[in-house]
C-alpha cells in the first residue's frame, strides 16, 4: 500500500515507551498490544522522540538495513540484539521535506534510523515490522514549535499515517531509590501524573504549555524537559489542541508515570 492508497484518517499518539526492559511488564505490553489492536492498519509511522535532539530537523535513514540505535546503557545483552527490519519510507521522508517552510534548513541523517524510543513500542504494537517507519529529530524543546512542527504534518495522518510522540509522563531518573518495577512512585511523580491527567481531561494546553512553572513535582519530574516534548508534536498534528485525548495507558514503571494518549 502507498501512502496514497491509505483513506482512512488515523490518530496522533503520545506514548510514554520507558527503558527496553519495559517489554517484559506483561501489562504494559498488554496495553500496547490492546492499543494497536483498535487503530486501523497504518501505511506508514511517524515517530518523533525524545531520544534524538538535532536542530533543524533532521529526517533519519530511510535504508531499510540500517542498524538500530541502542542509546542506552548497562542492560543485559540481549536488550542489544533487538532488531526492527521495518521497511524504509522513502515517500515519507519526501512528504516530511515538502511540509516544512521554505527556506527552513532540513538536515538528513542516513546513518541513523530507530532509537528505542521509536523502535521499543513498535516492537509489541506492529511486532511484524512490515510498516514503513521514519523517525525524525526533535529540533526545539519549545512546546510552541513544537505544536507547530505538529500542526504541518498533520495531514499525513490523512493519508493513513500514524503519528507518534515518544517520551515519558515523568523521567525524573536521577531522583528515582528503587529500580524495580513494582516501585512505588516518587510523590514528585505522583503528583505531576496527576496534574497531567486533569489537564489532559481539560484539554487544558495552556497549562501543559507552561508545564515547567506550573506543573507540581517539578523540576524532579523532569529534570531535563526532553521526555514531555514529543508530547506538543503530537498535540499539534491532533484535529483540535485543546481536545480531551483518549487517555489509554496509566500507572507507573519503575515510579515513573506511563499515561499515554490518543488524539483524534
Amino acid at each position: 500500500m502507498t501512502m496514497s492508497d491509505a483513506t482512512t484518517p488515523q490518530p496522533a499518539l503520545f506514548l510514554s515507551h520507558g527503558a527496553p526492559p519495559l517489554v517484559d511488564s506483561e501489562r504494559w505490553v498488554g496495553q500496547l498490544t490492546a492499543l494497536a489492536g483498535r487503530l486501523d492498519r497504518p501505511s506508514a509511522i511517524l515517530v518523533v522522540s525524545a531520544h534524538w535532539e538535532a536542530a533543524p530537523l533532521t529526517i533519519g535513514s530511510t535504508d531499510p538495513t540500517t542498524a538500530l540505535t541502542y542509546d542506552f546503557w548497562g542492560f543485559p545483552d540481549r536488550f542489544y540484539r533487538t532488531t526492527y527490519w521495518s521497511p524504509g519510507a522513502d515517500g515519507l521522508a519526501n512528504r516530511v521535506a515538502a511540509m516544512m517552510p521554505d527556506g527552513e534548513p532540513i538536515a538528513h541523517d542516513r546513518a541513523r534510523r530507530l532509537d528505542h524510543g521509536a523502535y521499543v513500542p513498535l516492537t509489541v504494537m506492529y511486532p511484524d515490522a512490515d510498516i514503513p517507519v521514519l523517525q525524525v529529530s526533535l529540533p526545539t524543546l519549545d512546546p510552541e514549535r513544537l505544536l507547530d512542527l505538529g500542526r504541518r504534518l498533520a495531514p499525513l495522518r490523512e493519508e493513513g499515517v500514524l503519528i507518534i510522540g515518544s517520551g515519558f509522563t515523568t523521567h525524573g531518573l536521577p531522583y528515582l531509590t528503587d529500580p524495580t518495577p513494582e516501585a512505588t512512585p516518587p510523590g514528585w511523580s505522583a503528583e505531576f501524573d496527576a496534574w497531567a491527567q486533569e489537564r489532559f481531561a481539560a484539554g487544558d494546553v495552556e497549562s501543559l504549555i507552561d508545564f515547567r512553572n506550573r506543573a507540581p513535582g517539578m523540576p524532579y519530574a523532569h529534570p531535563t524537559i526532553e521526555h514531555f516534548s514529543p508530547l506538543f508534536v503530537a498535540l499539534g498534528a491532533s484535529s483540535d489542541v485543546e481536545q480531551k485525548p483518549d487517555q489509554v495507558i496509566d500507572g507507573f514503571w519503575m515510579g515513573l508515570a506511563k499515561r499515554s494518549l490518543v488524539l483524534s
